[in-house]
């Protein structure tokens, strides 16, 4: 490997590069999102059901999660920039080609073809801000992406809400087709003079057999669980253990081969390894309050979704407010600090949200949504600071992947855990809570006097109202249990040791 390249390289506006990079990150986070909403129009549109519609979704997440741990070695061998630039046009056209599909099985092909190309974009991101930010400014770089990565996944479903109501479900994928164009060319016109060093490594065709085998499997498996009532399926059973075997496989031999293609070496590193642990445990538990919060607020507080949106969306005011004062002058404290800060303001607001009842209202749900804010605007910079300080130049691209890829897969563990805890929690509530409504109770009768008498109308009242109970109280349960995991995260997050300072050696001059 050479590391001919100079030790640092400016592109000639810094504020044009920050902003195509960006912008191109936007696009692939809310990308994640944004179908979400729009699933039932595509659905109808396509003449399948809503089941076979959650593909659209499934199929993205799998390419994804198997593409973002190929960065670093697809960087090595094409180099940071070109790998970049052609990913944001390839997921551009895969974005075309989403829209102007007339079938299911197109759309999910086209799908596959957008996550595997949308996988190296925010590591890149990250890379190259490090890379072309002077060592004081590095904090304010990743401060902004922490600040694109809080607000798109909340953009998302709102903009992809408006889009198929006012449109047509197409423009959900159209609407990247200007946006990234855009960010390609103002990357390439500000990169263009980037020294680009390239290192031939073998293809580690056995690691990246496993891992599409592996990480495909298991992804499957945690999108498809719920529906398919987890190990009382065949097809989860056999999903699960496919996972199991080949993922193992992955993990010996990456640890044993020369070339790896995705280094898992690098837990070696203390801060990577608690950093990346802190990241992983606190994006899964701030996934599930954004999952669990507007689920809770349609289904049983009877919200449109539109309003659950807006009540849920207070959550990126302060990270947007914040995100410039947290990367100028984040370095001057321990990071450590910092993220604990981070955690204890997550945790609390969890804490709020165990408080609630089935009175509570909108302003009070969007305030400690406004609350949470605070404590986000402080996790996303540190914490991606701290998982990358300890790590050689050489190495960024690969940690940015793995950690992104961790992050992620963390997600769709909380994506999964959430509604099953949930119901099943509902479903016990519902049973104690039942034990005692007899006509043999008192006060069962007196609810029932007070709704009319024994009628068929009250029973089912008198049921709903149950279950409206039994599901507050699940709710409870999963945010009182949120509240403690953030407090375990400060512990963690203090078995890093400084230095905090990003690096950017010699990749910064050009790749690797």
């Amino acid at each position: 490997m050479s590391n001919n390249a100079p030790a640092s390289f400016t592109p000639p506006s810094l504020l044009l590069c920050t902003i195509g990079l960006s912008l191109a990150t936007f696009m692939q986070v809310l990308d994640t999102t944004i179908a979400n909403v729009a699933l039932p129009t595509i659905a109808g549109n396509l003449g399948v059901s809503s089941e076979q519609s959650t593909w659209v979704i499934t199929s993205f997440a799998v390419s994804n999660a198997i593409a973002l741990p190929l960065t670093g070695w697809l960087s090595r061998r094409f180099g940071e920039v070109k790998l970049f630039l052609w990913a944001t046009i390839l997921f551009v056209m895969a974005s075309f080609l989403c829209g102007i599909s007339t079938s299911m099985p197109e759309l999910v092909g086209f799908r596959v073809l957008q996550g595997v190309v949308a996988g190296p974009l925010y590591p890149m991101t990250q890379t190259l801000l490090i890379a072309v930010y002077p060592p004081a400014k590095r904090g304010m770089a990743l401060a902004l992406l922490a600040m694109v990565t809080v607000v798109a996944p909340i953009a998302g479903p709102i903009l992809g809400g408006w889009i198929t109501d006012s449109y047509s479900w197409p423009w959900i994928f159209f609407i990247n087709v200007p946006i990234g164009l855009f960010a390609a060319f103002v990357v390439r016109m500000q990169m263009a003079a980037r020294p680009v060093t390239t290192s031939r490594q073998p293809m580690d065709y056995i690691g990246l057999i496993s891992l599409i085998l592996g990480v495909g499997a298991l992804q499957i498996v945690l999108d498809k669980g719920n529906d398919l009532d987890w190990f009382e399926s065949n097809f989860i059973i056999i999903g699960s253990v496919i996972s199991a075997i080949f993922l193992a496989v992955f993990v010996i031999w990456e640890m044993t081969d020369k070339h790896p293609i995705v280094n898992l070496r690098l837990f070696a590193y203390r801060n990577f390894r608690f950093g990346t642990i802190t990241l992983v445990g606190g994006y899964s538990a701030f996934f599930g309050i954004n999952l669990l919060l507007p689920q809770w607020l349609q289904t049983q507080m009877g919200y449109t979704a539109t309003y659950a949106g807006l009540a849920v969306a207070p959550i990126g005011v302060l990270p947007v407010l914040m995100s410039p004062f947290v990367g100028k002058y984040a370095t001057r404290f321990d990071l450590r600090v910092l993220a604990g800060l981070a955690f204890l303001g997550l945790g609390m607001s969890c804490f709020m949200r165990a408080g609630f009842n089935t009175d509570v209202d909108f302003e009070h749900v969007a305030l400690v949504q406004l609350f949470m804010g605070a404590g986000l605007a402080l996790f996303f910079m540190p914490t991606l600071t701290i998982l990358l300080s300890d790590l050689p130049p050489s190495q960024i691209a690969d940690g940015s992947g793995l950690a992104t890829f961790l992050r992620n897969l963390g997600g769709s563990f909380a994506a999964s855990l959430t509604t099953w805890i949930w119901s099943r929690q509902a479903i016990q509530h519902h049973a104690y809570l039942s034990e005692s409504i007899t006509t043999y109770d008192p006060a069962t009768r007196d609810a029932l006097t007070t709704m009319g008498g024994a009628s068929q109308s009250a029973y089912a009242r008198l049921e709903s109202i149950i279950s409206s109970q039994a599901y507050m109280m699940s709710t409870v349960d999963y945010f009182y249990m949120l509240g403690w995991v953030f407090m375990a995260l400060i512990a963690i997050v203090w078995m890093a040791k400084p230095p905090f300072a990003a690096k950017a050696g010699p990749a910064a001059g050009g790749g690797h």
